[in-house]
């Protein structure tokens, strides 16, 4: 959960404010709207490790390539697809 403040009340208080943002994240507000977020430098560098781009196959290895075509599900997860043709139950 987040803390909700007012950017004119970090500019007056900004210490409490940096406090605050070290134990949870505090969600700055300007004319009632979200605009910014104080984190931690722990919580942001956490953020920023897990942060992945969306790529291209077109940016994939022929042995990436490879490695797709080659995968299978696992049993325990295959899907029938036969269910889907069944209208459904009433």
């Amino acid at each position: 959960m987040s803390t909700k403040v007012a950017a004119s009340d970090v500019q007056k208080n900004f210490g409490v404010w940096h406090d605050r943002a070290l134990k949870e994240p505090v969600q700055v507000t300007k004319y009632g709207r979200e605009t910014v977020y104080l984190v931690s430098a722990e919580t942001f560098h956490e953020l920023w490790a897990s942060y992945r781009r969306a790529g291209s196959t077109r940016d994939l290895s022929e042995g990436e390539m490879v490695q797709i075509d080659q995968a299978q599900v696992p049993a325990e997860h295959d899907y029938d697809y036969a269910e889907d043709s069944k209208p459904p139950r009433r």
